[in-house]
């Protein structure tokens, strides 16, 4: 009888861990699901009031045109920039010498005691 009561306290006490990791993952996700849906169009709101910027669409936009900045000065700043970028990496010789190493035996990872160290 004492066998039959220990079992089911077991299984009861497991039962118990299994819906209050269902209670907390659920409850997890339906707060999620409220902060996206409602709490993250708030904040936009209120933000765009903080702001008080108005949103201005791609036709609104207006660009200015530099007479003075010409395809050649647009030319002689990108060959610049590629340039530096190009010096700052090491010119290398790609010629890899590969030598192997010798090996010195160690005894933590011989597999040789595990297998004939029987004195249990």
């Amino acid at each position: 009888m004492t066998h039959f009561l220990v079992f089911t306290d077991t299984l009861s006490e497991g039962y118990i861990i299994l819906v209050t990791g269902l209670i907390i993952v659920f409850s997890g996700l339906l707060l999620l699901t409220v902060f996206f849906k409602y709490g993250l169009p708030i904040m936009l709101y209120v933000y765009k009031i903080i702001t008080k910027g108005r949103d201005k669409k791609v036709k609104e936009i207006s660009p200015r045109v530099n007479k003075e900045f010409t395809g050649e000065i647009a030319a002689a700043i990108s060959v610049a920039i590629h340039m530096y970028l190009d010096e700052r990496h090491d010119k290398e010789n790609a010629i890899l010498t590969i030598k192997q190493a010798r090996k010195l035996y160690s005894p933590w990872s011989s597999k040789i005691y595990g297998v004939y160290n029987n004195r249990f």
